[in-house]
């Protein structure tokens, strides 16, 4: 193996041959994912934290975001849904606390997960301002040092809200949307700035974030503050002006051997996602695609997870490597444990649906073996082979004890029980 590639991010040959093995991909193809930057290598196979690969050619992964808020801010709980979230599949996890004690509830969930994990510094900031003060108290020094302070305590990745500008968010006003800025990280660096009358730090002292992450290694989630909110905002200047920015980011990124990939939409109509996974694509140079969702209809509050598997899939597909989960809770309220495993299934199958048609080693496979079970009425090897066997098990229920082979659907009348003979 060429080590000049497997240390470009200080990413050790174990690391490296861990992704290789799990994506059934050989180190040289990981290696050169890296070098290109279309390729994020996380966690490490000399630590706790297990490696995982997000990119072009690897298998598409799940995010599942917990975290307290100001109305409910219990650890355990959160801690219980760390548990749950992993239970399901999620690959990553991400701490989205904004109540409570942050500092203690992020060191600890983090000291749980075995998983990578990511956080959002500029929640902690704002959330951080006692009752005398308002956002305009915040220095940009505070802001670098909330930044240190999550790389240092082992975050694998950062979600940073580089590309928030003073310019980007005045390209909305090209295009009034219909729900503005979305994005909670978005909308307090929008506040910061026009409070302050100053740039974002985050993209003003950029240099000294890369410095950040560099020294803990910690990968940088370049953060989509301006995405749309509603699919009538789809692919408006705003997004577009953002992308544009983070593009130049990635680069910057890359030359001072951080790793980055890019945060997409949103809300968007299914028509207008495919073209949006290539023109991000192209404007980020390849850099790794994590989207949220995206969200295909905005009518469908509790069904959430559903609307954001449907985009998922087809965002996959067209490109996109990491999923972020949407819950029934989305737009709601905090997700509880159920609404936490129906949004990392969701997306999974999302996720899986999208591999088979990228050509990820084994994907195909998963599938056959389900298929041969099913045409031999294997239902053990069903159970097995269900990426939820709970599920299987609740609705299958006692309809085995009526006739062990068939369902309460066909019955006696199963395709699969008719043996059809060759003929000549």
């Amino acid at each position: 193996m060429d080590a000049t590639l497997s240390n470009q991010y200080d990413i050790s040959d174990a690391t490296i041959e861990a992704v290789a093995r799990d994506e059934k991909r050989t180190s040289e193809a990981i290696c050169q994912g890296l070098e290109q930057g279309t390729i994020v290598v996380l966690g490490s196979a000399d630590g706790p934290v297990k490696p995982l690969g997000i990119g072009a050619g690897l298998r598409t992964k799940v995010n599942a975001n917990i975290g307290t808020s100001p109305e409910l801010s219990s650890f355990q709980a959160e801690l219980h849904k760390l548990e749950v979230a992993l239970a399901a599949g999620a690959d990553a996890v991400m701490d989205l606390s904004t109540g409570g004690d942050l500092d203690a509830i992020r060191r600890g969930l983090r000291a749980a997960c075995p998983v990578s994990m990511g956080t959002v510094p500029i929640y902690q900031v704002i959330a951080a301002l006692g009752d005398e003060q308002d956002v305009g108290d915040v220095t940009a020094d505070d802001i670098l040092a909330i930044v240190e302070t999550h790389a240092a305590d082992g975050i694998d990745f950062l979600t940073l809200h580089c590309g928030v500008t003073r310019q980007t968010v005045a390209a909305l006003a090209q295009q009034p949307r219909i729900c503005g800025i979305v994005s909670r990280g978005g909308a307090m660096l929008a506040n910061w700035m026009q409070v302050t009358g100053l740039e974002n730090p985050l993209y003003e002292q950029y240099d000294a974030v890369l410095d950040i992450c560099k020294a803990h290694g910690s990968a940088i989630s370049l953060g989509d503050g301006l995405r749309p909110g509603a699919v009538a905002d789809a692919s408006d200047a705003g997004q577009i002006a953002e992308t544009v920015v983070l593009g130049e980011l990635v680069l910057r990124a890359r030359q001072a051997g951080v790793q980055a990939f890019v945060e997409g939409p949103g809300h968007m109509p299914l028509d207008q996602i495919k073209a949006n996974v290539i023109l991000q694509k192209r404007l980020c140079h390849g850099a790794p695609f994590y989207v949220l969702g995206p969200l295909t209809t905005d009518i469908a509050p509790g069904y959430d997870h559903i609307t954001g598997a449907i985009g998922g899939a087809l965002c996959a597909a067209a490109g996109a490597d990491f999923l972020c989960y949407v819950t029934p809770a989305e737009h709601l309220g905090l997700p509880t444990d159920q609404d936490v495993w129906d949004g990392v299934i969701a997306s999974r199958i999302a996720a899986h649906s999208a591999d088979l048609v990228k050509g990820v080693p084994a994907a195909r496979d998963w599938d056959d073996r389900m298929s041969r079970a099913r045409a031999d009425l294997d239902w053990t090897n069903m159970h097995h082979l269900a990426i939820d066997p709970g599920r299987v098990s609740t609705v299958r229920g006692e309809e085995a004890t009526l006739d062990p082979e068939a369902c309460s659907m066909c019955g006696r009348f199963c395709s699969m029980k008719v043996k059809l003979t060759d003929r000549q």
